[in-house]
């Protein structure tokens, strides 16, 4: 590709204290948290709502907030699903026992609804929200960032603050600024793309359902390990594809559907994206006919909708501080710095539509002792939000340091949620105190945080952050013990 080099003068926009790029799940608590305890915030969307792919890419359903014994989650996060409840913005069967005692459940929810809320939360904190805007370009100095170029409607301009947070999921402000970053199909293979969609018409009162989310539940396991090999089977997909996330209930007669994986495809090229799109629509109308031919209740289906963001599951991770490991969740290690804890199972997708890699899946999903039982959960610890090094650039979402398989759980949106929170209140207190992001008083993060309602188990806390070394020394300490004995 040949370049054209472009000299010109913006205008700036100065002023802010916080810079959030990104307004999904991540972005959103980072906004709202960030302007509740006073900074002034500025947040960027490319898109023209909050939420993510919650809203925007049509996955319904929050990840599972509870261990089966408590609610793993508080805080902004919880807030959030509590007004949700009580404003019937959950789905229909939805009740308090998802987020304080079901153990690995799934939350669903209405997008609509999430939308006017986290723009009412924005509001009311006193967040200020550009939609349909870009990150575009970072300017920085040595560990430090400067300021941003964002591209909108009235062209580009540069945004000067004193701290930043990267929601993008993407790492797109990490990576413009500098910070080392791992890219999928370099670091790891591609995690497979998806497009969601909106049902109408789909008779839940059918007697194949049942009672209850265990009619439903049965339902699904009908849908993947009957229905769906049967419709292949008799050849009705194009590219035959044995995985399938399913059916999920927002309404009397109205699911969310995930379906149908676009393998290889890399977020990080506009023109992939693109032909995803296209792809993701035409699957779709495949799995529209699919429902209606072999699935019960599904007789008169109607396609309402796919989404308009592609859904995009790893693209870059920074390179932080400390990288969670598969070995650590597989633990349950606990953190003295952790700013979340989590239950979730690694769910990492497969790569292709073999049958090898099915089979992979299947195994880590249904029989892999990894997953975590009932009253566990590993912790998630601040510096895997830090880029290594950086002083005041945080990042929350999909984009933090954690290895593939841990990636696979704690890239969900109720995760997401409660790095933004974390971010935020990291980064107002880097602003009050001078503490740069790679060297935060994490004692006092923690106890803010504690503070604020969030569930940090943890019996003991430190000034300073985990970092990569810690794990070495462990391993270290571990040997010294084991030849003693």
């Amino acid at each position: 590709m040949t370049t054209f080099k472009l000299t010109r003068d913006i205008p700036v926009l100065d002023g802010y204290d916080i810079l959030v790029a990104g307004g999904g799940p991540a972005g959103s608590a980072a906004a709202v948290s960030a302007a509740r305890l006073g900074a002034r915030v500025l947040l960027v969307e490319a898109s023209g709502c909050l939420g993510g792919m919650g809203t925007a890419g049509l996955v319904a359903n929050f990840g599972p907030m509870s261990d089966g014994e408590r609610p793993l989650v508080g805080g902004f996060t919880r807030e959030l699903i509590e007004t949700l409840h009580a404003r019937d913005m959950l789905g229909p069967d939805v009740t308090p026992s998802y987020w304080t005692a079901d153990y690995n459940r799934k939350i669903q929810f209405k997008p609509e609804g999430l939308k006017r809320l986290l723009d009412e939360f924005c509001v009311n904190a006193g967040v200020d929200v550009l939609f349909f805007t870009r990150l575009v370009a970072a300017e920085a100095e040595g560990r430090r960032v400067n300021g941003a170029i964002v591209a909108n409607v009235e062209g580009l301009t540069f945004v000067r603050a004193k701290a930043f947070i990267d929601a993008t999921g993407d790492a797109a402000l990490a990576d413009a600024a500098g910070a080392q970053c791992l890219t999928a199909g370099v670091n790891w293979p591609h995690a497979p793309a998806s497009l969601c969609s909106i049902y109408g018409g789909i008779n839940w009162e059918d007697p194949a359902y049942g009672t209850g989310t265990k009619g439903l539940d049965a339902v699904h396991k009908r849908v993947k390990k009957e229905y769906l090999p049967q419709a292949i089977a008799d050849g009705h997909f194009l590219r035959p594809d044995l995985h399938i996330m399913g059916m999920k209930k927002i309404g009397p007669s109205v699911a969310t559907l995930n379906a149908g994986q676009m393998f290889g495809l890399n977020g990080l090229s506009a023109w992939e994206v693109s032909q995803g799109m296209i792809a993701g629509r035409k699957l779709a109308v495949e799995y529209t006919e699919f429902y209606r031919k072999y699935v019960p209740g599904c007789e008169q289906i109607q396609h309402l909708t796919t989404a308009p963001v592609l859904g995009v599951r790893d693209t870059r991770r920074i390179v932080g501080e400390f990288e969670l490991t598969i070995e650590d969740y597989a633990a349950r290690r606990q953190f003295p710095d952790q700013i979340a804890v989590y239950n979730r199972p690694p769910n990492v997708h497969p790569t292709d539509d073999s049958r090898a890699e099915f089979e992979r899946h299947r195994r880590e999903m249904e029989e892999d002792e990894v997953k975590l039982g009932r009253g566990e959960c590993v912790g998630i610890p601040y510096s895997i939000l830090v880029p290594k090094g950086w002083e005041n650039l945080w990042v929350a979402g999909r984009c933090h340091s954690s290895d593939t398989m841990v990636h696979g759980s704690i890239r969900a949106q109720s995760a997401a949620y409660m790095m933004g929170e974390a971010a935020a209140t990291a980064a107002k207190q880097s602003l009050d105190t001078g503490e740069p992001a790679c060297d935060l008083n994490t004692q006092s993060l923690v106890e803010t945080l504690r503070a604020r309602g969030g569930y940090l188990p943890q019996p003991a806390l430190s000034r300073s952050m985990t970092r990569s070394g810690a794990r070495s020394e462990e391993r270290k300490q571990s040997e010294r013990v084991r030849e003693q004995a």
